[in-house]
């Protein structure tokens, strides 16, 4: 069982990040839980943006530098898999053709417009709105977004429509058991939501607003995948992660903006 329980981690963190791991043969049954601890990823570079903030306090550095590695180190810390996801789904997105063509641009190794004009508005929103997180406890309660937002996408993953019946989303959903993989996140979710709000509150709104917008982008992405695509895939998933850790960042800079 303790071994089971630690080679899902290798799983999940192998399959979701660059994070070095043990290297071993996996089987069906190393499948099965690895989503359970899919959210870890996102507490492990949540934890990495906190103590780049901190470093960045004592070390005294500059913001330019502190912004450019803070948008960068989850791309780092991933490998940009969830970025490249955003950019194929706002590439099918934009071609406005029915379900099926868009299903096949998201397999379409080939870079389109759309994808780099949407890279580059999504990052200038994100330098734009991280600048207005200056605080540590603005930054605290920022970290934890990239646990919930893996939280909802593992979510998405067990229980949401799937657009085909094949490929590497589709296999990490039918592997294990959904009734403990769904409890598990539900469990991890109401935990990392209270948390975040007991950081926050009464003193700032900002977990309120930041939680608001991730729910909102939840909502978007369950009826948006459906009418697309006809579900989700690995792509879409991606999409989302991305997508909802910006709304989260966009209500903590809102609640800095204000004051609330």
């Amino acid at each position: 069982m303790i071994k089971r329980f630690f080679k899902s981690i290798i799983v999940a963190f192998s399959l979701y990040s660059r994070i070095p791991m043990p290297r071993f043969q996996w089987a069906s049954d190393d499948m099965k839980y690895h989503l359970c601890f899919f959210p870890w990823v996102g507490a492990v570079i949540g934890l990495a943006e906190y103590g780049w903030k901190l470093a960045a306090v004592c070390l005294n550095i500059g913001p330019v530098l502190y912004y450019a590695l803070a948008l960068a180190l989850p791309l780092l810390l991933t490998g940009g898999f969830h970025m490249d996801g955003f950019m194929d789904t706002m590439d099918a997105l934009h071609s406005y053709q029915d379900a099926e063509k868009k299903r096949e641009i998201l397999k379409d190794p080939h870079v389109g417009a759309f994808a780099v004009i949407s890279l580059a508005v999504y990052m200038l929103l994100a330098v734009g709105f991280a600048s207005e997180v200056k605080t540590l406890a603005a930054v605290r309660i920022m970290a934890f977004s990239f646990f919930i937002s893996r939280c909802l996408s593992g979510l998405s993953v067990t229980y949401f429509p799937k657009s085909k019946k094949e490929g590497m989303l589709y296999t990490e959903a039918t592997a294990g058991n959904s009734k403990i993989v769904g409890i598990s996140l539900v469990v991890q979710l109401v935990i990392g939501v209270a948390l975040m709000l007991y950081l926050s509150l009464p003193e700032s709104f900002a977990a309120v607003f930041a939680l608001v917008g991730m729910l909102l982008t939840f909502v978007y992405y369950y009826f948006m995948s459906k009418k697309q695509f006809g579900g989700i895939s690995g792509d879409i998933s991606g999409f989302f992660v991305v997508v909802s850790e910006l709304a989260a960042l966009i209500g903590v800079s809102f609640a800095s903006i204000f004051g609330l």
